[in-house]
């Protein structure tokens, strides 16, 4: 049986959100609505799920020392990690020490490093995957070039973003794309994984969740990336039965070797109805945004629920639905936005502005949402939300 405190007394149900984006918010909003007691922390102030935290800390998450000591501090009934860099060897520790991780550390610690992750899923589970080499030098990065054959992909072990990886049709482009993964690397030189390309149809993400009670799909999840960047995002993605089938045998494999409870968000390459394995995050999906509107469960509420044990009986998909982000460029510590109004009058649209503190370059601020009687139909309106917004910096 679950038993949940309220929040501010010595009984209080903590959860400690390693990483306050938008992500993080939504997480802490369907945890607050829980009665649970929420701690923020990232490494700068005023992020989005800051804003509505009992508490905040802003802290370096690389730095073992510094996590330690806010969650010593705090003490957590949970500890949820929401981004990839972390000190995950402290995570590893604290875990021993009777801290529970979510998942499990063990779980952020391998997906945060690629390599560890595709030998997981491809010498120790046997599930198809792209070729790969790995290279820790400009000329072993050329040689698996050479091996893998082009078009590849290049990017660093280490995960930091979706911004860190280069297609590579030309061995002239190798060094180019070296380069631009050690700019997106952790610190100082790093391992890079080159990977052969796959010539799929698209690609899916199908959120996987594990509770209590076993592990539940949602419908899966097309997606759209430019520059390494989420963009838009729409569900149910069609495929053919088979195709799912595999995918979720994909993603079933390889979640329970994770082990844990909460939602994974499943990189998978479809091509007819052949599967690879791609990515996995053991945590909500930027691609899983489109679930705010397209589930009576979102992705933010599943986790939740895995979290805190409660049961997950159905999740039901209210149709043809899609996301939008809304990407801002420039430099401001002062963003307004303008046409909320406009944005918002077809029916069946929905707008979140994440209340992002500032923007430096490129950011993702927002995201439109909409539902359709054809996916076509979503994914335009979607984008009418988004496109609808003036941003002032």
């Amino acid at each position: 049986m679950t038993t949940i405190g309220t929040p501010r007394t010595d009984g209080a149900t903590r959860m400690l959100l390693l990483g306050s984006g938008e992500l993080g918010k939504e997480v802490a909003i369907e945890a607050q609505r829980l009665g649970v007691e929420i701690i923020a922390v990232d490494r700068y102030a005023n992020a989005p799920a800051m804003q509505l935290a009992h508490r905040s800390h802003v802290i370096d998450m690389l730095d073992a020392t510094a996590l330690r000591r806010v969650i010593e501090e705090e003490r957590p009934d949970y500890i949820v990690p929401e981004i990839e860099a972390i000190a995950t060897d402290e995570l590893v520790a604290l875990e021993g020490e009777g801290y529970r991780v979510v998942p499990t550390s063990c779980a952020a610690r391998l997906t945060m490093n690629r390599e560890s992750i595709r030998r997981l899923a491809a010498e120790d589970l046997g599930l198809p995957v792209s070729a790969y080499r790995f290279a820790d030098t400009l000329a072993d990065c050329t040689a698996a070039v050479k091996a893998i054959g082009l078009p590849c992909v290049i990017k660093p072990v280490m995960r930091s973003s979706g911004k860190d990886r280069s297609l590579v049709h030309a061995a002239s482009d190798v060094e180019k794309a070296w380069d631009y993964a050690q700019r997106g690397g952790r610190a100082g030189r790093v391992r890079v994984i080159v990977e052969g390309f796959i010539d799929s149809e698209y690609e899916i993400t199908l959120l996987t969740v594990r509770h209590g009670a076993g592990t539940s799909f949602c419908d899966p999840i097309g997606h759209l990336r430019a520059d390494g960047e989420y963009r838009e995002s729409w569900q149910p993605q069609p495929m053919t039965p088979p195709a799912l089938a595999a995918g979720r045998r994909v993603a079933l494999a390889v979640t329970d070797a994770l082990k844990g409870h909460g939602v994974f968000g499943v990189e998978l390459f479809v091509r007819g109805d052949e599967v690879w394995f791609g990515e996995v995050a053991p945590r909500p999906h930027d691609a899983g945004l489109v679930t705010l509107v397209s589930q009576d469960l979102s992705q933010f509420a599943l986790h939740v629920r895995a979290i805190l044990d409660l049961p997950v009986p159905v999740i039901r998909q209210r149709g043809p639905a899609a996301a939008c982000a809304l990407l801002v460029e420039g430099e401001s510590r002062s963003v307004t936005f303008s046409g909320v109004d406009q944005a918002l009058a077809e029916p069946d649209t929905a707008l979140r502005l994440f209340g992002k503190p500032e923007v430096r370059g490129r950011r993702r601020m927002g995201v439109g949402l909409a539902l359709g009687a054809s996916l076509e139909e979503a994914r335009a309106k979607a984008r009418g939300v988004a496109h609808a917004v003036q941003v002032h910096l």
